[in-house]
């Protein structure tokens, strides 16, 4: 394969730009006193059914894990589930890769259903597909249940980024030994979190994995690598741009919640207003419920209708800030907020209350990852965001995780750990096979690669992207940039395959 440089790219790819991101009064003043730190976002939140769309073949299988890869200690085992599929493998004797796409934080079969780009080019590439789920998601319990698995932070304590890469690892391994398959080589891919392990995985295990494909991974947004307040500026900007007198409505609305709290049946009105099934016990709980709406609107801002986390229309912020901008004259800044955040949450018309807590039990893995090594500062500025003001509260941040799970964070592990301070020259010297892939309406993309770091280290970087949306099936109302990328991801992919198969042909022969 000849080597792209970023000028080709450019040329090739016209719609396809490289770009590095730099990085009210309302409840600012409050939020400050209080020493106010919000929860990181998670990448995902609720799933909406999987099963609709496209329908992939495969089974589903287990294997036995060791609870603990990095101790010689006599620690119970746990069954991983995966997903596998060799329907179009041509097999050990021909040398057929394997797609192993690193499984996120949630049932691994939201991700195949959600991940139709592996899919969509196993046929051609004549490749095994494998989606290993993350450890302590899904059916991949420690201790055998859900309840013992999370018990306490002691049980908690294998819930980790490195166990579950050395679980991919063990996986695929014992896998190709299994099938006479120690030739085939394994391709990586990943959106989100699960982009940030593919990336990690083809760093610290190069001789399992050729290359990685990891899209829409903020690998960056730890420590003080990227400005704190990139996340929010960015969603807040999706809906700017998209309308001012939106934004201005968003960012009034978090006062005017506070403000009807404080009243003499304030919660209750509040209740009421937004159609909750249970009685508002603090202001906080609706703006926690209102800011994840927003942050995921942005997340899943793709140019067609869509499922992945809600059954959503094509543009949906827009449709968001229609909803709230053709309100009659002398309606109410909440009315307004209702009436636009139904657009996420209830864009069927089917839903009769809502719940503002996915999460009963207070302990989903993705917020222990976040109070342990996952540390992800975030904050939100005056001047550019519509969310409340406030600076990134480390001692608040590390309150709330002992209170919650009674651990401290360790902020600086990831980075010791997998790097991320002066990445260029630690890619650039160590890293090949990566491809970067954003779209800068995806706010995770402002901690993310955005630009060519070397020829096998590339960057695809796309104006109207959002999460992870090459990942996604093709369909009919792709955009030809979107098919473009796509279609380029494809060819340095088969040069990675070709390259490893010419180098292995020439080990052979020597």
């Amino acid at each position: 394969m000849s080597e792209l440089t970023l000028t080709s790219l450019l040329l090739l790819f016209p719609l396809i730009f490289i770009v590095l991101t730099s990085a009210p009064p309302t409840i600012a003043s409050e939020a400050a006193t209080k020493g106010y730190s919000k929860s990181i976002p998670r990448f995902l939140g609720k799933f909406a059914n999987p099963n609709r769309g496209k329908s992939f073949q495969y089974e589903t299988r287990y294997f036995e894990q060791r609870l603990d890869h990095f101790s010689i200690a006599d620690l119970p085992r746990f069954r991983q589930r995966y997903l596998i599929s060799t329907r179009h493998w041509t097999g050990p004797d021909r040398m057929g890769p394997i797609f192993l796409y690193c499984g996120n934080e949630g049932d691994i079969e939201w991700f195949a259903a959600n991940t139709g780009f592996v899919w969509d080019i196993a046929p051609r590439f004549g490749a095994m597909v494998l989606f290993p789920e993350h450890r302590y998601y899904g059916e991949s319990m420690p201790y055998g249940s859900r309840d013992k698995a999370y018990a306490n932070a002691a049980s908690l304590s294998y819930l980790t980024a490195e166990q579950a890469l050395a679980d991919f690892a063990v996986l695929v391994t014992s896998l190709k030994r299994n099938l006479s398959a120690e030739g085939c080589p394994v391709v990586l891919f990943g959106g989100s979190y699960g982009g940030m392990l593919a990336t990690w995985m083809r760093l610290k295990y190069p001789h399992i994995a050729i290359g990685a494909l990891a899209s829409s991974a903020p690998i960056l947004q730890f420590e003080d690598i990227v400005p704190p307040e990139t996340f929010y500026d960015i969603v807040s900007s999706s809906f700017k741009r998209e309308s001012i007198s939106c934004f201005d409505t968003i960012k009034k609305s978090w006062d005017v919640i506070i403000s009807e709290g404080q009243k003499n049946d304030g919660l209750r009105q509040l209740t009421k207003a937004f159609r909750l099934c249970r009685d508002l016990k603090k202001t906080e709980d609706l703006s926690e419920w209102l800011d994840s709406a927003y942050s995921f609107l942005a997340m899943v801002n793709y140019p067609y209708p869509s499922d992945f986390l809600m059954p959503l229309p094509g543009h949906p912020i827009k449709e968001v800030c229609r909803k709230m901008d053709s309100c009659p004259e002398g309606t109410s800044v909440l009315e307004r907020i209702f009436e636009g955040v139904s657009v996420y949450y209830n864009y069927t018309g089917k839903v009769e209350c809502f719940q503002l807590d996915d999460d009963p039990h207070g302990m989903d893995g993705w917020n222990w990852q976040a109070c342990t090594e996952m540390v992800m500062p975030m904050a939100s500025s005056r001047e550019s965001s519509m969310f409340p003001t406030y600076d990134y509260n480390y001692s608040s941040f590390q309150e709330g995780c002992w209170k919650d799970f009674s651990v401290k964070p360790r902020p600086t592990w990831i980075t010791t750990e997998f790097g991320g301070h002066d990445f260029e020259t630690t890619l650039k010297v160590f890293g090949s096979n990566i491809i970067f892939s954003n779209g800068l309406l995806d706010p995770w993309s402002g901690g993310s690669v955005l630009q060519n770091i070397s020829e096998t280290v590339v960057a695809l970087v796309t104006e109207e992207g959002a999460h992870h949306i090459d990942l996604r099936s093709s369909t009919a109302e792709d955009p030809d940039w979107l098919v473009e990328q796509r279609a380029f991801e494809v060819k340095l992919i088969k040069g990675w395959i070709e390259d490893y198969h010419q180098k292995r042909n020439s080990v052979f022969s020597i």
